[in-house]
């Protein structure tokens, strides 16, 4: 067993010990003025010789707890039912077709998106396809990392041009029999069917999917009407239009005939471009396959056990209070009651030199505090944030890298952000060590991205990392990283404010170097293709 304040624990005797003598005088005093009142009386009051240690033994039980005992171990079990479902993406040319709104691959995007939402506690996996099928995420109960994919998909991505839908049904296979998870196997498919593979390669592998217990969704996207392939600049603008090897543009449509044939030769379910809710309709199948029972199991550590004896000395008193009913006693008690509960509220050193502005100090004591195990990780992380806030990065990184292994989601997401933050104000001091530290930024804050994906302060430090600003020549310093995370406010707040020109600079910086590196990607890709092979 630990105690939170060894302090308090010692002086709980004491205490125990003052309230059992001054119940004890004020029982004599009770007494001696009862019998100059009448002496008959006095033979007819109750003695109550263990009223004064019923007072003094809750009073040690209020000490007891107000010192914060801690021991056992807690374990929970959350029980639940998932299944193994695997996402594919077609992010061919094909699907920049505008025929539905804004085009089919940003389409089958926002359906997968829902699909995903809805899908919450099912292993999930996403693939992409075009000439060939990746992996982009395994099997994984980490949804806020499937969406984040999603929201990078782009056939800039894809290393070779072109739609193979045998590759994605073949990998979506063997992805889902490997799975060592119980519960129904789904492959869900976005795809326009413009395959330019051979339609019976699709179809056995289609057929593989059947014979390996593999429910196949396929869900169309565009319209059946030929339409071309827009071609569009770095600012959205039409430039052309998609054309072939000898010069004619390209027209592109849904191939009904090519998902039916897949689909029937899986025994899957074809969800038709038409429907206005694909990811409904594909839920609805879904949720009548089978899962298999999961469970996980949380244990927690030295759990808080002040309650206990915060209890006990409620039952105390209220034995005290049917025993003897003095105004007095109910007083006294009511003393002790508050007297704990203010106590146990009180701030820990660490807090009250931080609010005092000696960040040094708290975050020495916020050491100390871990050293003891008084929640440890909050502890290390209040520790690193303090020592954030004075500047000295090097020991604020060793804290922080300790409350980031913290199996608190929340915890772990502010000790990722504000270690991405230190390495970031580090780059900007050691120059030699920049292009490091600056990897080392980026590389925590897309880990608290993965925890977090909505938190704007992450982005835009994770910008700053990857794409740093130089001082505009006219004098000024560079674009400032947000502050760090913190559980308790700042004593030392700074303020971070972008003024609408700099936030215009910075965007238009991300914007440049965004299209230097799509520019670049296009040129180095080299694909090998005959003059007769089809790039969409």
């Amino acid at each position: 067993m630990i105690v939170d304040s060894f302090l308090l624990l010692v002086l709980a005797p004491v205490v125990a010990a003052l309230l059992t003598l001054l119940a004890v005088l004020a029982r004599r005093a009770r007494l001696r003025a009862t019998a100059r009142w009448t002496p008959s009386l006095l033979a007819l009051t109750p003695r109550g010789r263990l009223a004064p240690w019923l007072v003094g033994a809750a009073g040690l039980c209020a000490g007891i707890g107000a010192a914060g005992p801690r021991w056992g171990r807690t374990v929970s079990e959350m029980q639940g039912r998932a299944l193994n479902l695997a996402v594919g993406i077609d992010i061919s040319r094909s699907m920049l077709a505008e025929d539905v709104q804004p085009n089919r691959l940003q389409r089958a995007i926002r359906e997968a998106r829902r699909l995903v939402q809805d899908a919450r506690g099912d292993r999930l996996a996403l693939l992409a396809f075009a000439g060939r099928s990746y992996i982009l995420t395994p099997l994984t109960l980490d949804d806020a990392a499937v969406s984040l994919q999603l929201d990078a998909l782009d056939p800039e991505i894809a290393s070779e041009g072109g739609t193979e839908l045998a590759d994605v049904l073949t990998q979506g296979k063997e992805l889902l029999t490997a799975a060592a998870e119980g519960g129904a196997k789904v492959l869900v498919v976005f795809t326009d069917g413009e395959t330019h593979d051979s339609v019976d390669l699709a179809v056995g592998a289609a057929k593989a999917l059947s014979s390996a217990g593999v429910t196949l969704i396929m869900v169309g996207e565009g319209d059946t009407l030929g339409t071309r392939i827009p071609l569009r600049d770095e600012n959205g603008q039409l430039t052309g239009y998609k054309t072939d090897t000898e010069g004619q543009i390209v027209r592109t449509w849904r191939r009904d005939d090519v998902l039916k044939a897949v689909t029937d030769a899986a025994n899957g379910l074809l969800v038709s471009g038409n429907t206005a809710d694909q990811a409904g309709a594909v839920r609805r199948v879904v949720d009548g396959l089978e899962r298999a029972a999961t469970r996980e199991r949380r244990r927690e550590d030295l759990t808080p056990r002040g309650w206990l004896f915060g209890l006990a000395a409620v039952l105390i008193l209220g034995l005290q209070v049917v025993l003897r009913r003095g105004p007095a006693l109910a007083v006294l008690g009511l003393s002790v009651l508050g007297w704990g509960r203010a106590d146990a509220q009180r701030p820990s050193s660490g807090d009250r030199l931080l609010r005092r502005g000696d960040t040094a100090g708290a975050a020495l004591a916020f050491v100390r505090d871990a050293a003891k195990r008084v929640s440890a990780d909050t502890a290390l992380f209040n520790a690193g944030t303090a020592a954030l806030a004075k500047q000295d990065l090097g020991a604020s990184a060793q804290w922080l890298a300790g409350a980031a292994r913290s199996l608190d989601p929340e915890l772990r997401f502010r000790a990722l952000y504000n270690l991405g933050l230190a390495a970031l104000l580090q780059s900007l001091r050691d120059s030699t060590q920049r292009s490091a530290l600056r990897d080392e930024a980026a590389t925590r804050l897309r880990e608290a991205l993965l925890l977090k994906p909505d938190s704007r302060e992450a982005k835009w430090n994770l910008e700053l990392a990857e794409n740093p600003i130089p001082p505009p020549s006219g004098g000024g310093g560079a674009q400032q990283p947000k502050p760090p995370q913190q559980t308790r406010p700042n004593p030392n707040p700074r303020s971070s404010a972008v003024s609408p020109s700099e936030a215009e600079q910075i965007l238009n910086s991300v914007e440049r170097t965004e299209r230097d590196v799509r520019a670049e990607q296009s040129r180095r890709r080299k694909v090998a293709h005959s003059a007769a092979t089809k790039d969409w």
